[in-house]
């Protein structure tokens, strides 16, 4: 498993190691102490999900209020899409970054994804699967839905089609609008948010 940080700090993208053979492969998606050793912070999963989409469908941007927060492992188990994680914390040093990566299920590629970050992507293939492990268990009220398309975030969705979207995501609020109303996280209760899982872990 190799592990990089992300140009979005808090993020990291990770690699793993793919045994090959004549059968096909076998490779661990997801190891909770080499991750845990690599990132600084235990990531706790307490809810799996999976979403299979339509080519062209997009999904996001995605966050969790913080508190409860909710930080994601993210990988595509079928198909393949394009995965954007912005950082929209307020008053981090990176405030609007993005990294954007092409992500199939034969890479069997993963990100990880940081409380306090939103999250979005578009599906490449029909019958595309992507699966998240969750950090925390869903809580109805806690969402944070932002505008993919937000001239703010200018993000490069390399779209030459109409996306198939969700009523909510079609609707979403701009940044300056869910920043001005305090969805978004601050940028050192994350911190603490963190350093707090850390210190528990110990």
């Amino acid at each position: 498993m190799k592990v990089r940080e992300m140009a979005v700090p808090d993020a990291y993208h990770i690699t793993p190691h793919q045994l090959l053979d004549e059968r096909g492969s076998f490779y661990e998606s997801f190891r909770h102490d080499r991750l845990a050793e690599e990132i600084g912070r235990p990531v706790p999963v307490t809810q799996v999900n999976y979403s299979v989409s339509r080519r062209r469908t997009l999904r996001g941007l995605h966050g969790t209020l913080l508190p409860p927060g909710q930080a994601k492992v993210v990988c595509v188990v079928r198909g393949a899409v394009l995965d954007i994680v912005v950082d929209l914390r307020v008053g981090s040093p990176t405030w609007g970054v993005h990294e954007a990566n092409w992500m199939s299920a034969e890479s069997g590629e993963a990100l990880f994804v940081a409380e306090g970050l939103v999250h979005g992507f578009l599906a490449l293939t029909d019958d595309t699967c992507v699966s998240y492990l969750c950090s925390t268990e869903f809580m109805p009220g806690t969402q944070v839905d932002i505008d993919p398309f937000d001239p703010e975030l200018a993000l490069p969705w390399g779209l030459t089609e109409t996306p198939l979207m969700s009523e909510k995501d079609s609707s979403a609020l701009p940044v300056a609008q869910a920043r001005d109303t305090g969805l978004l996280a601050d940028y050192e209760d994350c911190l603490t948010h963190y350093a707090a899982l850390r210190e528990a872990a110990r």
